[in-house]
């Protein structure tokens, strides 16, 4: 499957702002970067680095007045997300050193705080694969999905005691319940085709079997059209903008995933 996406913002800059954005997709073992377009305009200089997890960060300092970030990329993915009922549980010892820091409480993720839960929640299911299935199976029958109702970050625990949330949120409670069985688990943030309403999403992969496997509570099953940004503990660590000043929030904000055919491309005249 051939996607084309795109995230447009645009702010209203009182001062001169320092930005630290995550915005670019990089190539990896489910999808393949095969062009990208940045703009920022006004043009300003701007110097890209690797963060701890592997994400493209940029560097910047906005100057007053209207500031908008235009990016675009087309992506190659498999037509289907990879699944596998049964896969095994890893045990500690075995897991890669990578791998380790996503078995620990987070910020959002109070790992240390869901133990019996997640074990009753997951009773009678194979360690592994199906343990983190049986916990987004509570989640979507448990935990409202509200999309575009929050913009205010909480922790797991507030997710679970008021019964409701966005997609970030149910990640949240999702990795933290993983994490209490010493299954890591790590937050996603990027695109999705299909998402009503489209905006950036957010999902939660879990390291069983030895590798990463996708997971979304708030879809009725996981299928095709998934394009990651980032890759974090929680969304402290993913988000696709970090500004540092007076708060600040986008004027506008359009986010666009399309099925493309990619002999013929497609039009950016919108960038």
């Amino acid at each position: 499957m051939w996607l084309h996406t795109s995230c447009d913002l645009i702010f209203d800059i009182a001062v001169p702002t320092p930005f630290v954005l995550m915005l670019r997709p990089r190539s990896g073992a489910q999808q393949w970067i095969a062009l990208e377009e940045y703009k920022i305009v006004p043009s300003v200089p701007v110097f890209e680095f690797t963060d701890n997890y592997g994400n493209l960060c940029q560097r910047l300092i906005a100057p007053p007045g209207v500031f908008a970030i235009y990016t675009a990329a087309e992506v190659m993915i498999p037509d289907h997300v990879d699944q596998a009922p049964g896969a095994p549980f890893v045990e500690i010892q075995n897991l890669p050193d990578a791998v380790l820091s996503y078995l620990l409480p987070s910020r959002y993720c109070e790992a240390d705080r869901f133990s019996q839960m997640a074990t009753a929640i997951t009773a009678g299911r194979q360690l592994g694969y199906d343990q983190v299935t049986a916990i987004v199976e509570w989640l979507r029958t448990t935990i409202r999905f509200e999309p575009n109702r929050s913009d205010v970050l909480v922790s797991a625990i507030e997710v679970n005691a008021r019964g409701w949330g966005v997609c970030r949120d149910l990640s949240h409670l999702g990795i933290a319940m993983c994490r209490s069985l010493s299954i890591p688990s790590r937050m996603v943030v990027g695109y999705l085709h299909g998402l009503h309403p489209m905006d950036l999403h957010a999902w939660f992969e879990a390291y069983v079997g030895g590798r990463w496997y996708s997971f979304d509570a708030t879809q009725t099953q996981m299928r095709g059209g998934y394009v990651a940004i980032g890759y974090g503990r929680d969304a402290a660590d993913v988000a696709v903008y970090n500004q540092f000043g007076p708060a600040l929030y986008p004027r506008s904000q359009y986010v666009r995933v399309e099925i493309i055919n990619p002999e013929i491309g497609t039009n950016h005249a919108a960038l």
